[in-house]
């Protein structure tokens, strides 16, 4: 046992018709400050991933889904040094309004296969792959 917290988190892909993926940039003063994730967050007690998905995608990027339109696609397990991360990653193509960075510092459509040009969180590496085998 490695006495390390779990931690679970919900991402999303969101696919637009041009099959481009949201990607976002973490803030510069938070941990892991300028590197570029999937949209999502901590699920909280009490809440399905599905229901902490579709409140982080409103808190983060201003856009309401229904859990209907959230596909599960593959998870990353990561382990940081003083914890681990258990995500989840949903794939959604379908949501209302439009992605806004209220929460991160840059947002940005890109195709799967030209995502490794942006750096990421360790977990969201591996999960680029799974997209590009999708899209």
């Amino acid at each position: 046992m490695s006495g390390r917290r779990m931690l679970l988190v919900v991402a999303a892909a969101l696919v637009d018709p041009d099959n481009r993926v949201l990607i976002a940039q973490r803030p510069l003063d938070k941990s892991l400050g300028g590197l570029w994730e999937f949209p999502g967050g901590k699920v909280e007690p009490g809440e399905t991933p599905e229901d902490a998905l579709m409140r982080e995608l409103r808190e983060e990027l201003d856009v309401e889904t229904r859990a209907a339109c959230l596909a599960p696609l593959t998870f990353a397990s990561h382990t940081y040094d003083d914890f681990h991360l258990l995500m989840p990653l949903y794939v959604c193509r379908r949501w209302s309004g439009v992605p806004r960075a209220t929460e991160h510092a840059a947002l940005k459509w890109v195709r799967p296969k030209d995502m490794r040009a942006y750096p990421m969180p360790p977990a969201d590496e591996p999960l680029v792959a799974h997209l590009c085998d999708l899209l």
